[in-house]
């Protein structure tokens, strides 16, 4: 898909919160419901088995023993053809469309945000709890993992902060343990908008007010993950992808807005110093990369909640899994964009493998012009904005290579790339705690960075017209041949 093919595309967001989302997805065949499956390991245990396949439906969790019914817990939200629906676009665009698609969106809605709305009432305010009624417990928080430190209740969620110096309302998404009935605790990397306020507020010497917002609908959620540039506030953002000012409602003890028709919202203070032992918490690269340390909490003061609440889940697995689908398919384009803006041509395709969590391995597709261009793209894409965190491996392959077909890479690396001459070593990249291969001194001196391997897997440009030819289709004449043969593989 071309540049102009995807800004052509026009987007429609059909659903307003999490239970029209609901309806839309229950309305495609892809949502599953399940009763009686308990907190402490039956839903943990069907996550894990629904997040590692692309095709496998959400489920909706409801009559959980210990809880009233209706008390319910979604998870797996993104995947099969209701990741389209999530962000507006067709269902018939596959992975490496629907990235490009989002990413023209998202460039021009980024420009024009359309600034909240601040009402009266809504949904979320059915039930408010203050003083001795507050109980992060009344909802059936799970345990995710077996080896968790606790349960968590902030998965696929989101943490509202306001700058005390620049005044700007901040959504970042950060994991949230359920210490006791008005304690949580959370974890937010260094680097990260949320703790630069929270920065701010200690040197202050005062408490950071923050909301956490424990059920929304996903592209409320998809952008409090994305990175969306310093000082602009996400839910103006998500009221220009939708058109719409995004209505929202101010907590009655912190003054913060949280989404009117929320299900879920925890609202109270972080105080400076004050802290108790955090996880661990199965992550994202499929490790417990942080050990139990002293983590900042959240005094809960109010928590406000619809009848009927709904928890989003979203706890990251060992990938391929959930959340490396939903952010391969944001990052991989914006990724595409940044190596174009530095001056490489002929840029055919990017993504941020799954496998790699979405960040720790990418595939770069280029079609050749000149000695160096495959170098020149994979240390581009290993070190502008979007590759430099907690990346690890950059390959570079030539233009018949589909950069989203995992096997296609592999195979381009391992019958074009040498080891001895093929691979670049970056050392001292920007990395994270949770990278499990920085050796535990390191991670105490507080080094937390590590190295990058670019790997040129393209035919080498000095004697690439005399490389063997491949033995398979061209493009066109593998899609005439899908097209006719088909239905053989159904």
């Amino acid at each position: 898909m071309s540049k102009a093919q995807a800004s052509n595309l026009k987007h429609a967001i059909a659903y307003r919160n999490l239970r029209e989302w609901i309806e839309q997805v229950d309305a495609l065949g892809e949502l599953r419901r399940v009763s009686g499956a308990s907190w402490q390991e039956d839903i943990g245990h069907a996550t894990e088995l629904l997040q590692h396949s692309e095709t496998a439906p959400c489920a909706l969790f409801d009559d959980i023993p210990g809880y009233p019914k209706g008390f319910r817990v979604l998870s797996n939200f993104f995947g099969g053809t209701r990741q389209n629906t999530t962000l507006g676009f067709p269902a018939h665009l596959n992975k490496f469309e629907l990235s490009q698609a989002f990413n023209a969106t998202y460039r021009q809605i980024v420009k024009q945000p359309v600034p909240y709305e601040v009402v009266s009432d809504g949904p979320v305010m059915e039930n408010v709890q203050t003083g001795d009624d507050v109980d992060v417990f009344t909802f059936p928080v799970p345990l995710w993992h077996k080896g968790d430190g606790g349960r968590y209740i902030g998965t696929g969620s989101f943490n509202v902060t306001r700058d005390p110096v620049e005044d700007w309302v901040n959504l970042g998404t950060y994991r949230v343990m359920a210490h006791d009935a008005k304690t949580v605790g959370f974890y937010i990397s260094p680097g990260k908008h949320g703790n630069i306020h929270r920065q701010k507020y200690t040197e202050k010497g005062e408490p950071m007010p923050v909301c956490v917002v424990v059920g929304v609908d996903p592209l409320n959620f998809l952008m409090s993950s994305t990175e969306i540039p310093y000082g602009v506030c996400e839910y103006d953002i998500v009221g220009a992808y939708r058109g719409e000012a995004m209505k929202v409602v101010t907590g009655k003890v912190t003054g913060l807005p949280f989404p009117a028709d929320a299900e879920i919202v925890l609202e109270g203070f972080c105080y400076p110093g004050k802290t108790r032992p955090e996880g661990p918490f199965g992550e994202w690269t499929g490790f417990y990369g942080s050990p139990i340390h002293a983590g900042p909490v959240i005094d809960v003061k109010a928590i406000y909640h619809r009848n009927d609440p709904i928890i989003l889940g979203c706890p990251p697995q060992r990938p391929p899994e959930e959340q490396s689908r939903y952010r391969a398919v944001v990052r991989s384009a914006l990724l595409k964009e940044q190596i174009e803006q530095a001056g490489v041509p002929d840029v055919q395709s990017v993504w941020c493998h799954e496998v790699g969590g979405s960040r720790m391995l990418t595939a770069v597709s280029i079609k050749q012009r000149y000695p160096g261009h495959a170098a020149q793209a994979g240390h581009i894409a290993s070190q502008c904005r979007v590759g430099a965190y907690a990346g690890k491996y950059v390959i570079v392959v030539d233009e018949d290579i589909d950069a989203t077909d995992l096997a296609d890479v592999m195979w381009a690396m391992v019958f074009r790339s040498d080891p001895a001459t093929s691979i670049d070593i970056i050392k001292n990249a920007w990395s994270t705690g949770l990278d499990p291969s920085i050796p535990p001194a390191e991670k105490a001196k507080g080094n937390m960075t590590n190295s990058r391997a670019v790997i040129d897997a393209c035919r080498p440009w000095h004697w690439k017209d005399d490389y063997p030819k491949v033995n398979m289709p061209d493009r066109e004449t593998w899609r005439q041949a899908k097209e006719k043969w088909g239905y053989l593989l159904d």
